[in-house]
């Protein structure tokens, strides 16, 4: 039975806030904080205007999935990381995107050369992580995230996949402490690779 690496894509695999914020400025005419904490209250409006909301928030990330996914770059070492990881383990792709994101999804990893299962999901990720190592016959299995809500979701859902927390935005990185349901948290994909590496290696659960 193969190992299992269940990763999450924006802040791991592809750079988004950074083009997000672009995206915000160009389009919205909208300054956008990258280390700030919540995503709404990073986002000030240039002409003086009132606060967005949550709900304005969304909408901005609606109009930035799928339509502007084209402006993400690839993190360095994930796609080389992830081709060594695949020749030991399964691998699927579990993103916080709407359903009909998903084929845009694959078709935009296909193009920086990732090439795997890739899954949408709403909301808490334990759930489907522990269906996705349900499905696979519960291999050993490693989580890679960058939100600590979904790493204390896995934990509550999971408990035995291993949970590693990345940020892999420079600007971000410093501002987000680690996620205290993670195992462990590294930022660069070398360093990551050979602890998921570990992980497969010693064939336990967490």
């Amino acid at each position: 039975m193969r190992p299992l690496l269940i990763c999450d894509c924006d802040e791991v695999l592809l750079h988004m806030v950074r083009h997000f914020g672009t995206w915000l400025g160009e389009t919205h005419d909208i300054d956008f904080a990258i280390a700030g904490g919540d995503f709404a209250s990073s986002m000030t409006r240039r002409d003086g205007g009132p606060a967005l909301t949550r709900e304005d928030m969304w909408g901005m990330l609606d109009g930035f999935f799928p339509g502007e996914m084209d402006r993400q770059t690839l993190v360095p070492h994930a796609r080389e990381a992830l081709a060594t990881l695949a020749k030991a383990a399964d691998i699927v792709i579990l993103t916080n995107l709407q359903d009909q994101c998903r084929q845009p999804r694959i078709e935009q990893l296909a193009k920086f050369g990732i090439d795997h299962r890739v899954e949408c999901n709403q909301g808490g990720k334990g759930d489907p992580v522990a269906k996705l190592v349900a499905e696979h016959g519960n291999p050993v299995t490693v989580f890679v995230d960058d939100l600590a809500v979904h790493h204390d979701s896995v934990a509550k859902h999971a408990p035995g996949v291993h949970r590693l927390h990345m940020v892999s935005e420079p600007a971000l990185a410093p501002h987000v402490p680690k996620a205290p349901a993670a195992h462990a948290r590294i930022d660069d994909w070398n360093d990551a690779e050979l602890w998921i590496m570990e992980r497969f290696a010693a064939g336990l659960p967490a």
